[in-house]
């Protein structure tokens, strides 16, 4: 896991930030320091193998352009 200190807090706990480790921009992951991996969709897999759902706007609530 993450060496830049005694240990990274947890992603769920959203009191510090976990900083990246491997970023994958065109497959739409990337890897956080204390193994959390975070979609481009807004979803994510926890170290413990929980998962966050992608929190998607209904598509009534989209802009759209002029």
């Amino acid at each position: 896991m993450c060496s830049h200190q005694s240990s990274c807090p947890v992603t769920d706990t959203r009191t510090e930030t976990p900083h990246i480790v491997s970023a994958h921009p065109e497959q739409g992951w990337t890897l956080l320091c204390d193994g959390a991996i975070v979609f481009d969709d807004t979803g994510a897999l926890l170290p413990d193998g929980r998962i966050v759902a992608p929190h998607r706007v209904p598509a009534d609530q989209l802009a759209v352009a002029a």
